[in-house]
Formats: C-alpha cells, sequence, structure tokens
C-alpha cells in the first residue's frame, strides 16, 4: 500500500477481530540459545525467532515490510539487535506474518508477540517495524498496555491516522533519499503524533536505511533500554548526512 496516499480507506482492527494464544512450540536453532518459535493462535500458527536473555524482564518484538522477513532492514538490523541489546538484557523476539501485507492480521500477530512475551515474564516491551511494519507497530503499541517506546523505520502512512492515541515514545526513523516511500510520510507522523516523539531522518539513507546502518545501531542500542528503563525520551527533529 503506497505509503503517501489518504484516499484508500482505513480501518483500525475490528472488534471481531480476535486473536488467542493457544500453545507454544519451540525449537533450538544454534548452540547460542536461539530459539524457533511457533505460536498456535485462534487464527493460525505465527512462526518467530526467540533470542532469550537469562535475567531480564525486558523484550523487543521487530516486525517486517509488506512482503514479512525477519531480517529487517539497514543490512539485517533484526538479526544483530540481540548482540546490539545484550549488555541491557532485553529479549528480542522475530515475527513472520500469518498473513504478510494484511493490516489488521499483521497487527494481531503483533499484539500475540506481545503477549507471548508477558507470558513468558517480558514486564516491558519495544516494538520495532519497518515500511508496512512501521504502521502496524504504531497501530499494535497503541492497543497494547505493555510496549514503553514504539520505533517506526520508513513507515507507510496507511495505518497511522490515530497516532495520536499512541500515548507512548514514538521514535520515526527514515531517509531521504526513500523512493520507495518518502520521508514526508514520517513528517506527517510525526507532526500528527503526541509527545514525547522523536524523528531521525538521514539524508543519504533510501527505504532499506542500509546507507544508515551503523547510525542506526548506535541509535536504538540507546534508544531501545532507555524506553524499557523507563528514563524520559528526548524528542525533536534531527537530520543526518549519512557518509
Amino acid at each position: 500500500m503506497p505509503g503517501n496516499m489518504w484516499d484508500e480507506p482505513e480501518e483500525a482492527p475490528q472488534q471481531d477481530l480476535d486473536l488467542k494464544l493457544l500453545r507454544v512450540g519451540a525449537q533450538p536453532i544454534d548452540d547460542s540459545g536461539t530459539l524457533r518459535v511457533l505460536l498456535e493462535t485462534t487464527r493460525g500458527q505465527i512462526e518467530g525467532i526467540l533470542h532469550p536473555v537469562e535475567g531480564g524482564s525486558t523484550a523487543v518484538i521487530c516486525v517486517g515490510g509488506a512482503m514479512g522477513g525477519v531480517e529487517g532492514p539497514a543490512d539485517s538490523l533484526y538479526a544483530r539487535l540481540p548482540l546490539l541489546l545484550s549488555s541491557a538484557k532485553v529479549t528480542v523476539l522475530r515475527i513472520e506474518y500469518r498473513k504478510p501485507n494484511d493490516f489488521e492480521e499483521c497487527v494481531l500477530d503483533a499484539l500475540a508477540g506481545c503477549s507471548f512475551m508477558k507470558g513468558i515474564g517480558a514486564a516491558d516491551l519495544v516494538l520495532v517495524g519497518h515500511s508496512f511494519g512501521g504502521a502496524v507497530v504504531i497501530k499494535a503499541g497503541e492497543l497494547h498496555e505493555s510496549v514503553r517506546g514504539v520505533a517506526s523505520m520508513s513507515p507507510q502512512l496507511y495505518g497511522t491516522r490515530q497516532v495520536e492515541n499512541l500515548n507512548k515514545p514514538l521514535l520515526l526513523i527514515h531517509g531521504m533519499s526513500d523512493s520507495i516511500l518518502s520521508h514526508e510520510a514520517s513528517e506527517d507522523i510525526y507532526r500528527r503524533a503526541l509527545e514525547p516523539k522523536r524523528i531521525v531522518l538521514y539524508a543519504e539513507a533510501g527505504h532499506s536505511l542500509i546507507q544508515a546502518k551503523q547510525q542506526i545501531d548506535d541509535l536504538l542500542s540507546d534508544w531501545i533500554p532507555a524506553r524499557l528503563g523507563g528514563v524520559p525520551d528526548v524528542g525533536g527533529r534531527e537530520e543526518y548526512e549519512t557518509l
């Protein structure tokens, strides 16, 4: 769905859209402790990759774009997050959508991830999404009480009309050379969102944000633990070159 089209109908998840977790299965992927998880729900199976951290009670949930995927933008950011956040003892869950590009169903998948993480002891959560998923996490963050912050990267507009209801710290990240979804989408979301909010723009980065890989690693390594720790966010608009 093009992020700059407002004439498309927009609907938040309807009251009759309900998803409940039935059971969870997990299987080790390697010797690092990483698990492949399968969440059995009343609406089908959600697959994911879990990077658990002992002794922590916080977690990040990551979702992809319209086509799904668990690697993330900026040269597989989601796969790096477990290491980037290890010192802060943050567990990372990477979710694969049941029905990619179906906004309501993908929001439910993100909420199922929240319920799963809460069920295994994560009291505080941060949601991270890219492109289509950038709108998914804004809506899911509005709806789940355990979310302490939302990081939306290269987001589309569709699904964000009620961003003023988020009532949680919002970080928007966008490349100003994005030819898929203009950075004006993030600018528009930022204008409508309530405090605390922050927008970070990278002049030479495209939609995948690969040109700002290191800057984004550094940004999220600080921003995520701070939100999970309840540190007040410093908002505002920031613009950087990505040489």
